[in-house]
């Protein structure tokens, strides 16, 4: 009975490894792809020597004939992820809060139309959205990147059933002893939140920083692109450069790795409560 137990337990060992190397390795391939000899990339699994060449190249702008700014492109990535997370953070707060702890008429149907909204193709809004953003001018500026992208329906979701969690006995002292919904939401609702809104901002982030589509439909300005469309074009004039690929796409895992290792101990509370 013991042996059998040991077998399976060590099948399932077995079985757990198998799956991490094969998340793992695509990302290992790409880090050593990035750090191998141009001649070698692709060509070995294992290179013969590692070099900062990729890495040079980018930040140099890369082939001097066609200069691309991958630095500035990073950071074109960072401004409009982080401005555009923060957003769709706020407005979520906000909405969720109001769904679930103020009572006014119509309350339900805002519900059921956000939950309706949740399971329509974005797609079908694309040609809308670019619409408006032509009509208010936005149009190859930051501002196209950052306000469509302002309000997320999943957020909003997940913060109304949480905030639902809180009892109305503490909200309703708060404002007993004076405090708005504002204040309500700052000291009190905000504060009890922070796995859930941990959670919720890594999804968020992760989200917009891998967005290509709607970047590259708003913006053509090169000073301007984000890095996922920079990288996206680099499979047209810089095909012949794995290398430089390869690097630039660890730059991009780069900022999401960070975080999910800066707020693991907040994510695995917030998955909690999410399983419940």
């Amino acid at each position: 009975m013991a042996g059998s137990k040991t077998w399976k337990v060590g099948l399932l060992y077995v079985l757990a490894f198998a799956v991490l190397f094969v998340m793992v390795f695509p990302y290992w391939y790409m880090v050593l792809g990035s750090l191998a000899p141009w001649n070698e990339v692709d060509r070995k699994l294992i290179p013969s020597s590692l070099t900062l060449r990729s890495y040079e190249w980018l930040f140099q702008g890369g082939e001097d004939v066609v200069p691309r700014p991958w630095l500035r492109a990073f950071f074109n990535s960072l401004l409009v992820t982080s401005a555009s997370t923060l957003l769709m953070l706020v407005t979520a707060v906000m909405v969720g809060y109001a769904l679930s702890k103020v009572k006014f008429k119509g309350r339900q149907w805002v519900n059921n139309a956000i939950l309706f909204q949740m399971f329509y193709p974005s797609i079908i809004l694309l040609i809308p959205l670019f619409l408006i953003v032509r009509y208010f001018g936005w149009y190859n500026t930051y501002w196209a990147m950052i306000l469509p992208k302002a309000v997320n329906l999943w957020a909003i979701f997940m913060y109304t059933n949480f905030f639902r969690s809180i009892p109305d006995e503490l909200i309703e002292a708060a404002k007993m002893d004076g405090a708005g919904h504002f204040t309500i939401i700052r000291r009190i609702v905000w504060p009890m939140s922070r796995s859930i809104t941990t959670i919720i901002f890594l999804f968020l982030f992760m989200e917009r920083w891998v967005e290509l589509l709607w970047d590259m439909l708003v913006v053509n300005n090169e000073k301007m692109l984000t890095l996922n469309v920079l990288l996206a074009q680099m499979f047209g004039p810089y095909g012949g450069y794995p290398g430089p690929m390869y690097a630039a796409s660890v730059l991009l895992t780069l900022p999401i790795l960070i975080l999910f290792l800066l707020f693991s101990k907040n994510f695995k509370e917030g998955m909690q409560f999410i399983l419940k």
